[in-house]
C-alpha cells in the first residue's frame, strides 16, 4: 500500500474525532455564554448554538477535506508521522482561529448588549399623566 495512503488513513483517524470533540465541548459550554450574550433568552441561545455548531463542522470538514491532498511522495514512515503531523497542526491552528473569532463577535455582541441594558435602566420610568389645573385654583 502507498505510504501517502496510510498518512490520509491517520490524518482523518485523527481529524475527524478531533473536529467533533472541539465541537461538542465548544456547544455545550460555549451555550452558557450565548445565553448571556441573548440576555438569557434559552430559545434563541440553543438556535444561535446550534448553527454556529453547525458552521463550525461545514468549515472545519470543508478544511480537512480540502488539506487532505499531499504533492510530494512520502518515502517512508517517519514522512508519514511528519506530513501527518503538519495536517494536524493546520487542522488544529484552523479550530483555535475559529474559535477565537466566534468569541470576540460573541463578546461583541455581549458588550453591546450589557451596554443597551444599562443605558435602558438609567432611563427615567415614564411619569403618570398629570391633570391640568384648573386656573387660579
Amino acid at each position: 500500500m502507498d505510504l501517502a495512503v496510510i498518512g490520509y488513513i491517520a490524518y482523518l483517524l485523527v481529524a475527524i474525532p478531533l473536529t467533533v470533540w472541539v465541537a461538542r465541548t465548544l456547544g455545550a459550554n460555549g451555550f452558557h455564554f450565548i445565553k448571556d450574550v441573548f440576555a438569557g433568552d434559552e430559545q434563541l441561545a440553543q438556535a444561535v448554538n446550534k448553527l454556529l455548531q453547525v458552521g463550525f463542522y461545514l468549515l472545519n470538514f470543508g478544511f480537512v477535506a480540502l488539506w487532505l491532498r499531499t504533492a510530494d511522495p512520502i518515502p517512508d514512515a517517519r514522512g508519514v508521522f511528519e506530513t501527518v503531523a503538519v495536517k494536524i497542526g493546520a487542522v488544529l491552528l484552523v479550530l483555535g482561529v475559529l474559535h477565537v473569532l466566534n468569541v470576540l463577535v460573541l463578546n461583541g455582541f455581549r458588550k453591546r448588549g450589557h451596554v443597551d441594558a444599562r443605558a435602558l435602566a438609567t432611563l427615567e420610568p415614564p411619569r403618570p399623566p398629570q391633570r391640568p389645573q384648573a386656573y387660579g385654583a
